[in-house]
């Protein structure tokens, strides 16, 4: 309960990733450029799987819910470390930072559980790929990849709603560059110990099991790629994975450091890889890695000159 001398904050100060006046705009240019990067390669990788039939397939219709997500994902923390760096007062209002929290809890729960899937449907693909087609299904594929934005829906509705309950008062800094729950609570002048004990069962329970899930996945499937007579059988099948494990080595390492350091200033440094750079690796290795996405791009190109071509000759006759 809150006592008389006590004054409930309405904003907190954001302390960002570096006081130093003289990096604001080198640090601001940088992070617009990785932000624009990052919006156009996923929509990118969106289009091209839209644009080619080819593409129509479980592994390119779980591509486009992360790359969809990874365009939602970096929008949540990004724009809001971009004014910072240019404003002279560096704040969010306590309204404000419940709201980013709710979309980062949702958008990185459910990118954990999409990871799975997509681990699920490689190990379908390489151990059973006679029946691949059967057990992905449409159907199966519109479930799985509903129940991984359900589930982190549910995740980010508990977790926030019970931060709307607390006061803050006193301190009113953030040494962050956004608002992330175990940074938060410490801010409050209320108890905190249900959120700690709820933060800390769906972690356990979301966050373990989707990895769990992952590295259970492919561990059957280096065990099948092994059991490939041919070299080049063999290079093959581990090639359309290495993307995904990067993916998963990137987000899931960086966001359990950042976790696990919650008091040190390499938290921030960490946050900016599971946060800022995990949605811009998306694109790059999808695309440049991905022998099909490609030839898909390079057939979507040759389209649009062609149709511009097409167009200039008949506005000339």
């Amino acid at each position: 309960m809150l006592t008389e001398n006590q004054t409930t904050l309405t904003e907190f100060a954001l302390l960002g990733l570096s006081n130093e006046p003289h990096l604001q705009i080198f640090l601001f240019l940088l992070f617009l450029a990785i932000y624009l990067i990052t919006f156009l390669g996923n929509m990118m990788i969106l289009l091209v799987i839209w644009a080619d039939r080819h593409l129509h397939t479980p592994m390119y219709f779980f591509l486009s819910n992360l790359s969809l997500l990874d365009i939602c994902y970096s929008s949540v923390t990004v724009p809001k470390m971009l004014e910072s760096f240019l404003a002279e007062k560096k704040t969010i209002s306590v309204h404000g930072c419940i709201a980013q929290l709710f979309f980062f809890f949702f958008l990185a729960t459910t990118e954990c559980y999409l990871l799975a899937v997509m681990a699920y449907d490689r190990y379908t693909a390489i151990c059973e790929p006679l029946h691949y087609l059967k057990i992905m299904s449409e159907p199966v594929c519109m479930w799985m990849a509903g129940g991984a934005w359900i589930a982190g829906l549910l995740n980010s509705l508990v977790n926030t709603l019970l931060v709307t309950d607390l006061h803050f008062c006193g301190q009113m800094e953030i040494n962050h560059f956004c608002c992330e729950l175990p940074i938060l609570l410490p801010l409050s002048c209320t108890d905190t110990f249900i959120n700690e004990m709820v933060l800390f069962a769906f972690t356990i329970i979301l966050g373990m099991l989707s990895l769990l899930l992952t590295l259970v996945s492919y561990m059957f499937i280096i065990s099948t790629i092994l059991r490939i007579p041919s070299k080049e059988g063999r290079c093959k099948a581990f090639s359309t994975c290495t993307s995904h494990l990067i993916m998963v080595g990137l987000f899931y390492g960086t966001g359990l450091i950042s976790y696990i350091r919650t008091d040190s200033n390499l938290n921030k440094v960490f946050s900016v890889f599971y946060t800022v750079l995990t949605p811009l690796v998306n694109p790059i290795i999808y695309s440049l890695r991905n022998k099909n996405v490609k030839e898909a791009l390079a057939h979507v190109r040759s389209e649009c000159v062609a149709l511009t071509r097409d167009q200039r000759i008949h506005a000339i006759f």
